[in-house]
């Protein structure tokens, strides 16, 4: 059996789109990143670590497996987690708008064979936001919870000027990469789409 490390409703789904029979298991992992811990070690770190955590409720279940994951928007160096509030939203939204930046997307299964993970990274460019459009898109409440306070599937779609990596792995879970892990696929796989956590605008 295969369980979902995550409280994402949004990872539960995309799961479903490889046919995947799952079940959820809540866990509860801080999600801080360390002093000097670079964003792409930070990223596979927290899904290993979700992950991980997942299998010490269930390593005793004949043919367990547990899938862990963490997404995070980063601009240069610096990660946009999910927004406190609606000020916080908006802005990181203003930080986004007209520039380019990096999501990076981390998946990590683990079994009784040990741990596979591999690493999404996609380059996302916003068009030039508007105050009065940020503030719309705040009101609707749907970048709460969200890193970089925005969902690519919902209303937020429509600010993307260009996309170049995985479309699922900046919605939480990259298709190809979770495919490949689930089927014995090589534990380092990376999608690249330059160079990660460096894309500045």
């Amino acid at each position: 059996m295969l369980y979902l490390a995550s409280k994402s409703p949004r990872r539960a789904e995309l799961l479903d789109r490889l046919g995947q029979p799952h079940r959820l298991l809540d866990v509860d992992v801080p999600e801080v990143r360390a002093p000097g811990e670079g964003a792409v070690d930070y990223v596979r770190r927290v899904a290993r670590d979700k992950a991980r955590a997942g299998w010490a409720q269930v390593a005793t279940q004949p043919g367990a497996r547990v899938l862990g994951a963490d997404t995070e928007v980063v601009l240069g160096e610096e990660v946009f987690g999910k927004p406190r509030d609606a000020a916080d939203a908006a802005a990181m939204l203003r930080r986004l708008s007209g520039r380019s930046h990096t999501v990076l997307s981390a998946v990590t299964v683990v079994d009784a064979g040990g741990e596979r993970q591999a690493l999404s990274a996609t380059e996302v460019r916003f068009a030039v936001l508007s105050d009065e459009r940020i503030a719309a898109y705040v009101a609707t409440g749907e970048p709460m919870g969200k890193a970089g306070a925005y969902a690519i599937q919902g209303r937020a779609e429509a600010f993307v000027e260009h996309l170049a990596g995985s479309y699922s792995g900046v919605m939480g879970l990259p298709l190809h990469e979770t495919a490949r892990l689930l089927a014995g696929g090589p534990a380092t796989e990376e999608h690249d789409a330059g160079e990660p956590a460096t894309i500045a605008g």
